[in-house]
């Protein structure tokens, strides 16, 4: 019942943008991204210490283009194209996010940002695009999280 839920979730383009991860287990949520066609990508920002070391794990993880500028802008044109991995829907998953959030905190949350613009844009596409934050402490007040199954 809970894959189910999450592949409904996941596969409403509205309903996406940047969300916490939801605490505990989450193999029904990655089995419900699956289902939903989406491609899972994860990015582990516990080494990050700030900008440069953030973008370069987003790009390397994410498999961007050697022409990558390791800037804002260059990681939107990138979030925005996605041409060299297809899919029909996204799921984004930056793992350990409280080290680099407390270290660059103003970085971070122009982060955040930057993934809330290309879901927009995406979402004009009818194209599902989800940047889950996995954060333990008391995490981002505006960011919602991703619905769990009641």
């Amino acid at each position: 019942m809970t894959v189910s839920h999450y592949q409904a979730l996941f596969a409403d383009a509205a309903a996406a943008g940047v969300h916490h991860l939801p605490h505990g287990p989450i193999d029904d949520l990655l089995a419900g991204a699956q289902a939903a066609d989406c491609l899972i990508l994860r990015v582990d920002l516990a080494p990050a210490r700030g900008k440069e070391q953030m973008l370069t794990a987003i790009g390397k993880s994410l498999r961007f283009p050697e022409w990558f500028g390791h800037n804002w802008d260059a990681l939107a044109d990138c979030l925005l194209d996605m041409g060299w991995l297809p899919a029909p829907g996204y799921v984004i998953i930056l793992d350990h996010c409280d080290g680099i959030h407390g270290r660059a905190e103003e970085d971070f949350v122009k982060l955040m940002r930057v993934f809330q613009d290309a879901a927009e844009t995406w979402r004009e596409d009818g194209v599902p695009f989800w940047c889950l934050v996995d954060m333990q402490a008391d995490g981002i007040a505006w960011l919602p999280t991703v619905v769990q199954p009641g």
